[in-house]
């Protein structure tokens, strides 16, 4: 059933995706602004399902462990995928903004939890800052000042995808949470959070993982990029709180998750796509060092 919720999400989150890009097609807005927003949303609901089914099901653990998982695993893993098979350059104008708004969100995240527990107070803070980002996607996309496609084709086969997708989506999830709990405690015998933070947390990032590797067959890498950063903003400054909220308005979070995992989450957030941002572009080395950091956060994590 574990692996039957993985299939719906690999299908559901690739007709899915499908369906959003191409309504954000019909209307012209430009590619990277349909990474970041649209693209990112839409592969990100494993993530916010499953997060906050986790939270409602009194398992705070799993519900923080896969947000802050799926965005170490987007970002030192998936991430890697197209930097390593095919490097790119980036605009810092465009780039650069995400990428310090994300290893800020981090960084908030982290000082916020520091007590073990992310109060309404935190949630508060990053609710606004994730309106500050949406506010600043909104103005991209006036900005871009864009031409609707001419083309738009039969509209009800995409919206039979996106139906289709979103429910396949829900029901992965939900297998997902009730099957990964069953194999952390009664198969496998290990902790809980270990299972959100690699089998989750790589799970639910599928979706990702799916546009990376389409991406890097159709030679458009900056749409992964767009993808991954709106995606690793959405993780951290709103699934956590929508936990909270659904947690009574205060969510546990365990030490390991305070010491290990966000420390190392900041870690992949400030030295891989900060860094490229500053040079301008993205090489085959700092792929290569974002799977070595990944294989060194899975031993310090499975040790």
């Amino acid at each position: 059933m574990f692996g039957a919720g993985l299939v719906c999400i690999i299908w559901g989150g690739d007709r899915f995706v499908d369906a959003a890009a191409w309504l954000a097609e019909i209307s012209g807005i430009p590619r990277f602004v349909v990474g970041a927003t649209v693209v990112s949303v839409a592969t990100t609901l494993p993530e916010i399902i499953v997060s906050v089914m986790a939270a409602a099901s009194g398992e705070p653990e799993m519900a923080a462990g896969n947000a802050i998982g799926s965005v170490t695993a987007n970002t030192a893993l998936i991430f890697s995928i197209p930097v390593l098979f095919l490097p790119f350059t980036v605009s810092r104008r465009n780039y650069l903004p995400k990428e310090l708004l994300f290893a800020g969100a981090v960084l908030l995240l982290w000082v916020l939890s520091l007590g073990g527990r992310l109060t309404i107070f935190g949630c508060v803070a990053m609710l606004l800052l994730f309106s500050y980002h949406i506010y600043r996607n909104i103005r991209e996309a006036k900005s871009a000042a864009p031409q609707p496609s001419e083309e738009r084709g039969s509209a009800i086969p995409h919206i039979l995808r996106f139906i289709l997708g979103a429910g396949a989506i829900v029901l992965g999830s939900r297998l997902l949470v009730d099957n990964g709990e069953l194999i952390a405690r009664d198969l496998l015998h290990v902790d809980e959070r270990v299972i959100s933070l690699t089998l989750l947390a790589v799970g639910t990032s599928l979706p990702e993982l799916v546009t990376a590797i389409s991406a890097v067959i159709k030679r458009e890498p900056a749409l992964t990029a767009g993808n991954i950063l709106g995606a690793n903003i959405i993780d951290m400054l709103l699934i956590l709180p929508l936990c909270s909220i659904v947690s009574g308005g205060s969510l546990p979070i365990a030490p390991e998750i305070v010491w290990l995992d966000l420390p190392f989450c900041l870690l992949c957030a400030v030295i891989l796509p900060v860094f490229a941002a500053l040079r301008g572009r993205f090489s085959r080395l700092q792929g290569i060092l974002s799977v070595l950091l990944y294989g060194v956060y899975l031993y310090l994590l499975l040790r």
